[in-house]
């Protein structure tokens, strides 16, 4: 199998005996509180396991939930979304596109001038941060404020991107939240996710949420091209690479897509695929079939916004990595003098330690942990020594290395299914899944231990026709593209 090559990964305690010796040497049960912390550490490492078993036991119930869901609406537990996508890029198309990407805290604005096969892609974008109270406030609020951002931006154009005379511009708007899609350009939004609790969207149609906005804001611009983040990633990705089968987002959510046989999809209702195919949006964030989960796994969950819901998303997505390790620490400074301080008062702020701070904690290769401690210091409020900064470094691996492997092991669920679909013309030739978002990008932990998983489940000979690429970008570019393809003018200019 392909993956970039990423660091090591870090050891981690024992579950057995008094001391262990892992990245840090012989850790001996008696500093800082160890006595009392130690068995938080171990039941932490036990309840997080991910042996092959338990893996094949994930893999094999992701498939099953996806037959489920291809079956009929709401008879398992994954939407299986029609994406309605039958045609992907093929290289030929030529013009001036502009794609949205509202996918979490933030979103992208981005034009693309296309020049047809062969020739380089002109990009230019900008990302926009958006506000905390627009994500609890009104849908027109939050709407309007995009469509003020992606007007300003269509003002700035510069010399080398140039709109054909005669024609509106037209936008692919990636949306990255569970639709219901009733044709390639609408659909219903089922619900917000990923800490969105905005009023007045559901059940109503997001591309005209967005028409309405531009139409407000004077813009002449109108949606051709409705997808989540993941189909945007696939149709970026297999522009380029004719074997990219499947996209993965793990970023602040996470979600997955491939590409299905519509003869084997039994609730299939639509019209008539040209190519034989389509894109299944499997919104995989709301599994939660056999997952190992811990006591703070079920505190995030009956704290959040959707309590019992995206237990597959709250197990190994950016947004709440961070916030599981902080509760580890909050009980383990509660249990023994791990900190100077049994109850930090910062340290006990609900998602102060973000999962960029874990991913850095995880990096540091000094002798003493500095970055670990300048960053327990500064954004936790806490002082800690070099023991305690081993301990916590190990939470932050358990956490780490359960997430990835969870996601390889949902991977290998959406290949095994494609696999019988198809007689065995998957694992036999090349076969690439594209990866996009932040956490794995910048997690190189995360990352190998997502490639341990997928090896493991599918053996050595297998998983060398396994492609795992990172599309950086790919879901915005995929928007453009697959606007363009859908475009209601030519590709001629």
């Amino acid at each position: 199998m392909s993956i970039r090559v990423s660091p090591p990964a870090l050891g981690s305690f024992g579950v057995h005996g008094s001391s262990k010796r892992g990245r840090f040497g012989t850790m001996k049960f008696g500093a800082v509180g160890v006595s009392a912390v130690g068995p938080i550490l171990r039941k932490l490492q036990s309840d997080c396991a991910t042996p092959l078993p338990v893996l094949r036991r994930v893999a094999d119930a992701m498939a099953g939930e996806m037959r489920a869901g291809l079956a009929a609406d709401g008879a398992g537990g994954l939407p299986m979304i029609l994406t309605y996508v039958d045609t992907l890029p093929t290289g030929n198309e030529k013009g001036l596109f502009y794609a949205l990407d509202l996918g979490g805290t933030n979103f992208r604005v981005i034009r693309v001038q296309l020049s047809g096969k062969g020739e380089p892609i002109a990009t230019e974008s900008e990302q926009v941060t958006i506000p905390q109270e627009l994500m609890s406030g009104t849908s027109e609020e939050l709407f309007d404020f995009i469509a003020s951002r992606l007007a300003n931006f269509a003002l700035k154009e510069s010399e080398k991107f140039h709109m054909a005379k005669g024609r509106d511009r037209e936008i692919g708007f990636t949306f990255s939240f569970p639709v219901k899609q009733t044709s390639i350009d609408s659909g219903i939004l089922i619900k917000w996710t990923k800490g969105f609790a905005v009023s007045g969207t559901a059940g109503r149609d997001v591309v005209a949420c967005l028409n309405e906005a531009m139409e407000r804001q004077g813009l002449r611009m109108r949606v051709s091209a409705l997808v989540n983040d993941t189909v945007g990633t696939l149709a970026g990705a297999r522009y380029w690479d004719d074997d990219v089968m499947v996209a993965v987002i793990l970023g602040t959510g996470t979600n997955a897509c491939y590409v299905q046989r519509v003869d084997r999809i039994p609730k299939f209702g639509g019209p008539k695929s040209h190519s034989g195919n389509t894109i299944i949006n499997t919104e995989w964030g709301a599994f939660a079939d056999g997952l190992p989960l811990s006591e703070f796994d079920k505190a995030v969950d009956a704290a959040s916004i959707n309590p019992g819901e995206q237990i597959f998303e709250k197990t190994i997505s950016g947004m709440y990595i961070g916030e599981i390790v902080r509760r580890v620490l909050v009980k383990m400074a509660e249990a023994g003098d791990l900190f100077d301080e049994r109850a930090p008062e910062k340290l006990s702020t609900p998602f102060i330690l973000g999962t960029p701070d874990v991913c850095s904690m995880q990096q540091d290769t000094s002798s003493n942990l500095e970055v670990v401690g300048s960053i327990l210091r500064n954004v936790a409020g806490v002082s800690s020594n070099s023991d305690a900064r081993k301990i916590i470094v190990e939470v932050c691996e358990i956490i780490a290395k359960r997430g990835g492997r969870l996601a390889g092991a949902g991977i290998v669920g959406i290949l095994e299914k494609m696999e019988k679909d198809s007689e065995g013309l998957i694992f036999g030739k090349r076969t690439v899944v594209a990866m996009d978002g932040g956490l794995y990008e910048h997690y190189p932990q995360y990352r190998r231990h997502l490639q341990d998983a997928v090896t493991e489940l599918l053996g050595a000979d297998v998983s060398k026709n396994i492609v795992i690429e990172h599309s950086k970008d790919g879901s915005g570019i995929g928007a453009a593209l697959l606007a363009a393809a859908n475009s209601k003018y030519d590709h001629d200019s």
